[in-house]
């Protein structure tokens, strides 16, 4: 039987040499870690790409076993009114640290979800008890973060896990795990993350739960998502000008696997890419794809909103005939 833990806090990495596809960002933040001083900090990028690990990371080894005691961590989109920033960080930040720490460490993980209101009084925080305490940000649209506190801030942009590294560390969890991982089901988990660690190892740990043996199949079914190949054929059958066919798979995608509209929006735009169609087409194809996607996010009817765009498919693919 497989331990009942979750993977992805069990490989959570503990110091910053784990950290996987940001080598750039990791060699900063060791400069700091050797110069035993920190400025304030603001990680910028996308889910599942480390930030929050390289802020523990950093705590860790700073300060050594007793970093708990120095370091406290806020989820903003729990708590991001302006009261947390009073009240919270404001205790918190105007104590002395403990024990050989020169400086306390606030993180705020998903500070993008902070109100403004909460955001302009803690550009006032930040300054006043520079001396005690520093703060590191996660977030993932820097643009939502107000321009003083990003000017008081050493700003890291942590970009996508590349392939190879997701590869490497997905290898190294299923060899400790006991779990035989194909080569198709390497290549799904790769499909399926898209440059998200995170996703990657939960979408690992669902498929060995069913069994020892991890395939393509086991990741697609339980991460529920489209093999590729099904999406090529909609958009095939679309641009053929059949279709009955293209709403069938259409219904077999919704209805069978149970997908919402929002993931096969998101599946046929990454399609777009891999498919051999002329480039004025593409453009047009794409465009209607944003419209589409904006109208579901909308709270339109996704059925309806996923035929019109089967039918916008079918006549763009008249035309170009």
């Amino acid at each position: 039987m497989l331990k009942e833990e979750i993977w992805i806090e069990k490989y959570r990495p503990k110091k910053l040499e784990d950290v996987v596809g940001q080598v750039e960002v990791v060699k900063r933040l060791k400069s700091y870690i050797h110069a035993r001083n920190l400025p304030h900090l603001l990680f910028s990028g996308p889910p599942g790409v480390g930030k929050t690990a390289c802020a523990i990371c950093v705590a860790r080894e700073l300060f050594g076993e007793d970093w708990m005691n120095n370091f406290t961590e806020l989820n903003a989109s729990d708590e991001r009114g302006i009261d947390v920033v009073r009240t919270k960080i404001k205790n918190f930040a105007r104590t002395s640290p403990l024990g050989q720490a020169e400086f306390k460490i606030i993180f705020l993980d998903e500070a993008d979800a902070l109100t403004s209101d909460a955001q302009s009084a803690l550009r006032r925080t930040m300054e006043k008890y520079t001396s005690s305490c520093r703060f590191i940000m996660s977030c993932n649209y820097s643009s939502k973060i107000i321009e003083p506190i990003q000017s008081r801030c050493a700003v890291y942009r942590f970009k996508p896990i590349s392939s190879a590294a997701v590869d490497e560390r997905i290898r190294h969890i299923a060899k400790i795990e006991g779990v035989t991982l194909t080569d198709d089901g390497l290549e799904a988990i790769r499909y399926v993350a898209a440059g998200d660690m995170r996703r990657a190892i939960n979408a690992l740990q669902a498929a060995a739960m069913l069994d020892k043996t991890v395939n393509m199949d086991a990741i697609y079914k339980t991460t529920a998502t489209a093999k590729p190949e099904e999406i090529v054929d909609l958009i095939k059958h679309a641009l053929d000008g059949n279709f009955m066919k293209a709403r069938g798979q259409l219904d077999y995608l919704l209805i069978e696997q149970g997908l919402s509209g929002e993931d096969i929006i998101g599946q046929i735009y990454r399609a777009m890419f891999d498919m051999t169609i002329p480039d004025k087409l593409k453009v047009d194809l794409i465009d209607r794809i944003g419209e589409i996607d904006f109208r579901i996010a909308e709270g339109a009817n996704e059925r309806i909103q996923l035929e019109a765009l089967i039918a916008h498919f079918i006549l763009c693919g008249a035309n170009k005939k």
